[in-house]
């Protein structure tokens, strides 16, 4: 059985998004082919991956990419988890659905250890909602 394939999408691709994409493949990574992307490409937040390596997921040899990256690809689930790249959210056309779940901006933290509990608790929050948002949308059985 092919697996649906999924884009998180963020402004920069530096944190949620590369968050998103972490704990989708992790949790659901036997049904699903996840991808990240940002309306711009940046840096993978050195941060993002110290917090996911806390929660055994390993970020480290993510790259941020732009979306254009991806064009050509059809998604079966767009999920945008910032304000602006659902604004600013290109169009795919082979993209069969788009849904939005904002999630704070950690990387506003600022980039000492005070910022940590930030990113941490973003983190726990992605877990937490976008897994259950992506079988939901998807049609997947709960359990």
């Amino acid at each position: 059985m092919e697996k649906a394939r999924v884009l998180v999408l963020c402004t920069s691709n530096s944190c949620r998004s590369q968050m998103g994409e972490g704990w989708v493949r992790h949790l659901l990574g036997e049904r699903v082919e996840v991808h990240s992307a940002g309306t711009r490409a940046s840096f993978v937040h050195p941060r993002a991956i110290q917090v996911m390596a806390e929660a055994g997921v390993d970020l480290s040899s993510h790259a941020s990419k732009s979306v254009e990256a991806l064009q050509g690809l059809p998604f079966d689930l767009v999920v945008t988890v910032c304000d602006s790249a659902r604004e600013a959210c290109p169009v795919f056309p082979g993209a069969r659905k788009t849904v939005h779940h904002a999630f704070e901006d950690p990387a506003h933290a600022g980039e000492g250890d005070d910022a940590l509990p930030v990113f941490r608790r973003v983190r726990d929050e992605i877990r937490e909602v976008l897994p259950a948002l992506v079988a939901r949308e998807l049609g997947f059985p709960e359990g």
